[in-house]
């Protein structure tokens, strides 16, 4: 292993001191805050661990966590929501701490920004019972948050208050020689200013926020924000902005079909991945795929937008065949019972389609046969005999999907038969090892047919073209990016587009004419066919790049074919074809410790959340919550829970409830007369700020980022309210009357900005309260004009209606009993998930048996050296929280190659009894 660190940087105390504290041999390279050491990463990226199998961790908390894992010591799960809570909350405080003491000179004000996680972090310490965070032994949480908090807690001149438990916790680890050893390495002995060269070099904190304590029933993940520093010209500013009052220009109309491009507005066209028919899709394809391009899309319409949003299912393949043969129905009928299925649980999510179509259509046959003549007639299609895999058993060609097998690039035993899933290379089926027909587990055999193959080494140049003027004028996320980069890496290769299958759309060509389309030529012509199924002018969207924006939404693993493969059938084709300018796909959506499993049954589906007694909207909001932006998250029922009623209920619907509840209670349903003051103008400057940061978010598609800045509204004005006391001022004296009218009408109006910015989240609850308050359907064009306009809505002497509740309390009884109903579906599932992979190697560890006579040292030799490596990437694996399917085929290798060792070494491979753990 080796360790790449630099001076002054905080991030590297925690692994030096982690690297102490273990006791582990590493050799340590100190280099400049600037060299790129990770090679991949387009920006430098310090600490960073070099791993003995080449592979780089380049995220401190990961790297101690490793540097843990690889001593022996696991991570408990409080030990990873520490570590969670360290580096969503705690650090940037910290970062806008030290931006204050090292480069401002303002050390006297890090105490107000250090406040809610030192005093969170003293209310956990006072109520345990152990001396440590997790436990009666310091764990990689303790190592992490004391060197995280080292530069401010050794720091005497920073007066923090009295933190009496925090104090006698830091000191048990913090003042040890490890901790000193590492600290004089990075701070070079002198305290904070060792810091200041490279927080010269970091971007300035976005908001001076300090952030409040946190309430008990809170967790690490769950600190909330304080206030931001406003200045009397924003004030003033936002005081002239309120003032405005609604725009009396015209007010949105429906929709009128169909919609079509129009001239001196900006036309945009969505697409939600096309989900498979054959299955009830789960909450990970729901908010990968239409969830998300739902929110843009009623996101955009307000915006003024022109917006045409269209999906479908995707029909044709063998999944098909198969489950009508499961079902005893026709592919046709199958297709037709899940079409229904699939537009019931949309139509219950609130998904707002312009149409949702299919691709068993006619003009899904006429387009792809036209694009294929197209493509054929340009010369970019190329005839080849290739062998493929045939199920005797079955009596058919295996499509991609039923074969699964050793992936010949990286050994994962679950590759399917055209991608693997972990190292994302592209596959042909007979290039697996090990392979299995997935319906009935028999060996396939390879026989020969000919194929037509679309040539994309020819069209690479073209692609490469566009690809580089695309990816640097659009939205695509970073994983998109980096997916179609790795695509292109090795150079592409020719791709067969046809199949030996009879459910599918027919290949027009003579000499192929018992052949059907592969279903990714076909499927994402499916957007085509069905805007063609939506209007007959379908050309004005689809053959006009010039006035059209295309916006993609998927989940990663559908990227390369529609960065790689689908634009290049549309360059072939050579029609003036619109492609992708924004594609957007997010990482994957797992189900508690586990990920969703069509083929196991693992996970919530669509048509379970109705029947669970939670609102889709409710649904919506957690799913928007903990969408996997930048990097995989979960779902979970226990998180689900204290989201709905710490964040729903105790923060956006009380403050709400209360505003509205107070125009009836106080005021006779009428607004009152409002007359602002310093802190009113304030309260209107960081309310426009939120709303202009939701509205750069939303614009670059960042949804779940935008989201958290509505709660912060809404807990500015739970803060304004119970800071003012509007029901004790309205009992007082006229001045004190006329503040409590002030404060209400001030924070009905912020309700009715709450109320338009929730409008592609929550659609049902959006309305509810604008019905509440009878607010003009007007103020949803005003407020998000440019870069935001917040304005008076409610004008003093409107009316409010009737006002209620709108979230309910998930108490812990109903929660636990949904975790109950389908944690069935889940034991098995997982079994049926950690015994497939162990079996994978067996037959390897058998013939090693049959073959290894006596001891072999060369290849003791080898072995030992894959034995460490394997080693090595399990435990990295784990210190990532990789998938819990991935760590355990990963492991079933490791305990593979130490049967061989044992072997080579003349052992037995058979494990002896156990007399108590090995360490």
């Amino acid at each position: 292993m080796k360790l790449f660190v630099s001076e002054g940087n905080p991030h590297c105390l925690k692994v030096l001191a982690a690297l102490e504290v273990t006791g582990l041999q590493c050799e340590v390279q100190y280099v400049n805050h600037e060299e790129r050491v990770v090679p991949f990463l387009s920006r430098p990226t310090l600490p960073a661990l070099l791993l003995p199998n080449g592979l780089h961790l380049f995220s401190p908390n990961p790297i101690c966590r490793y540097l843990f894992e690889v001593s022996g010591q696991e991570s408990s799960e409080l030990c990873n929501q520490w570590l969670e809570w360290e580096a969503t909350d705690l650090q940037p405080a910290l970062l806008q701490a030290l931006h204050k003491a090292v480069l401002q000179g303002k050390g006297s004000e890090v105490s107000k920004v250090l406040q809610g996680p030192l005093g969170y972090l003293e209310q956990n310490l006072s109520k345990g019972n152990t001396p440590y965070l997790t436990g009666e032994a310091a764990s990689v949480a303790d190592v992490v948050l004391w060197a995280a908090l080292y530069p401010v807690l050794s720091d005497s001149s920073l007066a923090l208050g009295k933190h009496t438990s925090v104090k006698t916790w830091f000191d048990r680890g913090a003042v040890t020689h490890s901790f000193q050893s590492a600290a004089q390495k990075v701070l070079q002995g002198k305290g904070l200013q060792g810091m200041k060269s490279y927080m010269q070099r970091q971007p300035a904190p976005q908001s001076s926020q300090c952030r409040d304590t946190p309430s008990s029933n809170s967790n690490p993940a769950e600190s909330e924000e304080g206030e931001r520093m406003v200045s009397e010209e924003e004030m003033e500013a936002a005081a002239l902005t309120w003032s405005k009052g609604l725009n009396p220009g015209p007010v949105a109309t429906e929709r009128q079909h169909p919609i079509l491009p129009q001239e001196a507005k900006r036309n945009l066209l969505v697409t939600s991945a096309l989900p498979y028919v054959n299955n009830v899709p789960h909450l990970g394809n729901i908010i990968g795929c239409v969830l998300s391009a739902d929110v843009f899309s009623r996101y955009g319409r307000m915006r003024g937008w022109n917006m045409l949003f269209i999906c479908g299912t995707d029909e044709y393949g063998t999944a098909t065949e198969n489950k009508a043969r499961e079902e005893g129905l026709t592919p046709q009928q199958i297709c037709d019972k899940y079409h229904a299925i699939h537009s019931n649980i949309y139509k219950w999510f609130q998904i707002d389609f312009d149409f949702f179509g299919r691709t068993t259509t006619e003009k899904q046959t006429e387009i792809a046969q036209n694009i294929f003549w197209q493509i054929h007639k340009n010369g970019f299609l190329v005839e080849d005999t290739v062998e493929q895999l045939r199920c005797e058993n079955c009596q058919r060609f295996l499509a991609d999907r039923f074969v699964e097998g050793v992936c010949p690039h990286c050994s994962y035993p679950e590759a399917r038969g055209d991608q693997c899933d972990k190292c994302g290379r592209l596959i042909n089926a007979v290039e697996l090892r090990e392979p299995q027909c997935k319906v009935c587990r028999q060996t396939p055999v390879i026989r020969s047919s000919k194929h037509l193959f679309l040539d994309l080494p020819k069209l690479e140049p073209q692609l490469e073209q566009w690809l580089e003027k695309t990816t640097n004028t659009g939205d695509w996320t970073a994983n998109a990016k980096q997916i179609t980069r790795s695509w292109l890496k090795d150079g592409l290769k020719p791709r067969c587009i046809t199949r030996d299958l009879k459910w599918g759309t027919p290949v027009p060509h003579p000499d192929f004419k018992d052949k059907v389309f592969y279903v990714w030529f076909d499927a994402p012509i499916g957007y085509v066919s069905i805007t063609a199924n939506y209007t007959d002018q379908w050309e004005k969207w689809w053959k006009n790049p010039h006035q059209v924006e295309l916006y993609n939404f998927m989940a990663k693993d559908n990227v390369p074919f529609h960065s790689v493969v689908f634009p290049c059938s549309l360059l072939g084709a050579q029609d003036n074809y619109t492609l992708v300018n924004h594609l957007v796909a997010t990482e994957y959506l797992n189900y508690e410790d586990t990920k969703f499993s069509k083929s196991r049954g693992v996970g919530v589906f669509g048509d379970m959340a109705k029947d669970t007694g939670i609102p889709s909207d409710v649904w919506r909001f957690y799913l928007l919550y903990v969408r996997p932006e930048g990097q995989d998250s979960a779902f979970s029922w226990t998180d689900m829970a204290t989201k709905n009623n710490s964040e729903l209920l105790n923060n956006l619907g009380n403050f709400i409830n209360r505003a509205g509840m107070f125009v009836t209670k106080f005021f006779d349903g009428c607004v009152p007369v409002m007359e602002l003051q310093q802190e009113d103008k304030k309260l209107l400057a960081m309310v426009g700020w939120e709303l202009q940061q939701y509205i750069q978010l939303m614009d670059k598609v960042k949804i779940r980022d935008a989201l958290k800045h509505i709660l912060n509204i809404s807990r500015h004005g739970n803060q304004y309210i119970q800071v003012n006391e509007p029901w004790k001022k309205i009992k007082g004296g006229d001045t004190e009357r006329q503040r409590a009218g002030t404060v209400t009408g001030v924070s009905v109006n912020i309700a009715c900005l709450l109320s338009v910015m929730l409008l592609p989240y929550m659609p049902a609850v959006s309305q509810t309260i604008r019905d509440q308050f009878n607010a003009p359907q007007s103020c949803i064009n005003t407020m998000l004009q440019g870069t935001g306009t917040f304005v008076c809505t409610l004008s003093a002497g409107h009316r409010v209606g009737t006002v209620s509740p709108l979230f309910q309390k998930l108490e812990a009884d109903h929660i636990e009993a949904l975790k109950k109903r389908f944690a069935g579906q889940q034991t098995t599932a997982q079994k049926a998930a950690s015994a497939q992979p162990a079996a994978v190697p067996a037959t390897a560890a058998a013939a090693e048996v049959a073959t290894v006579n006596g001891v072999d040292p060369e290849k003791a030799k080898q072995l030992t050296q894959a034995v460490t490596e394997q080693g090595d990437k399990v435990r990295a694996l784990k210190a990532q929280k990789a998938e819990k399917a991935v760590i355990t085929a990963e492991v079933a290798k490791l305990l593979d190659l130490k049967k061989q060792l044992a072997l080579a070494e003349g052992k037995s491979p058979e494990p002896a009894p156990q007399k108590g753990k090995k360490k």
